[in-house]
């Protein structure tokens, strides 16, 4: 990734990132490595050339072979319902970890796809956890990084189960607005990968409910949705809609 991020508008697909060079470090499993232990995780990550939309990084069932962080493009996860539905758990972006719902037992618990063209860096769980018993700091952020993922499924639970359906969709793209300032991106227009029937999925929302809601935003100047473009233009009256206080700008 060269010069800087272009803040008017950020497609997902455009982030890429390496270890060494990393704009997404201290997001991700490398921050607070000293240069030397930065070397040894480089060298045991294994970088694989792309996911097309569509393909499955991993499915579930499978056994846990490696950890994943995502380093450009997007995921999506889900479980399969007993009836055989779809339930989306979570949309994941550059610099996020997956593979974390086979800790547990070391089989997969969901399935991640990705929603566009995706690139991962793989690091084996055999060579992790040695890595972990010999970095303290590894280990700290590997932590930090699966508290962040805790509360991130507890605010889900909350907005899925309390809030309205305008409520929810706030929730959302404050969260994505929250994610993307933090790659230095645009924090008020994007992309989004997702279809709006997956983001519906995700939101416990039919489709139909979820595009009055856009057309409501936009009729009310809270945002302007364009296809899958967003751009808000009202973020107290976003954060009004779900409940959520301002935060001071970096």
């Amino acid at each position: 990734m060269s010069g800087a991020p272009d803040p008017t508008v950020f497609k997902l697909h455009d982030l890429k990132v390496s270890c060494k060079s990393c704009s997404l470090s201290r997001l991700c499993l490398p921050h607070g490595l000293n240069e030397k232990e930065l070397a040894m995780l480089d060298g045991m990550i294994e970088r694989k050339t792309k996911y097309d939309r569509g393909a499955a990084l991993y499915r579930s069932g499978e056994p846990m072979r490696a950890l994943f962080a995502i380093r450009s493009g997007s995921f999506k996860t889900f479980m399969t319902t007993p009836d055989g539905a779809e339930q989306i758990t979570g949309f994941h972006f550059p610099g996020e970890l997956l593979g974390i719902d086979a800790l547990a037992d070391e089989h997969h618990h969901c399935t991640a796809v990705a929603l566009e063209t995706s690139t991962v860096c793989a690091l084996p769980t055999q060579d992790f956890e040695h890595l972990c018993a010999t970095m303290p700091q590894l280990h700290r952020q590997f932590r930090h990084l699966i508290g962040q993922e805790i509360n991130h499924e507890h605010e889900l639970l909350l907005s899925l189960g309390q809030m309205r359906g305008d409520e929810r969709l706030a929730t959302f793209l404050l969260n994505l607005s929250e994610r993307l300032r933090a790659r230095g991106f645009s924090h008020s227009e994007f992309n989004l990968s997702m279809p709006r029937h997956d983001l519906a999925n995700y939101l416990g929302l039919a489709v139909e409910t979820l595009s009055r809601i856009f057309s409501r935003l936009q009729d009310e100047g809270v945002l302007k949705a364009n296809r899958r473009n967003i751009r808000i233009l009202d973020f107290d009256r976003l954060r009004s809609l779900a409940h959520h206080p301002a935060r001071a700008r970096a």
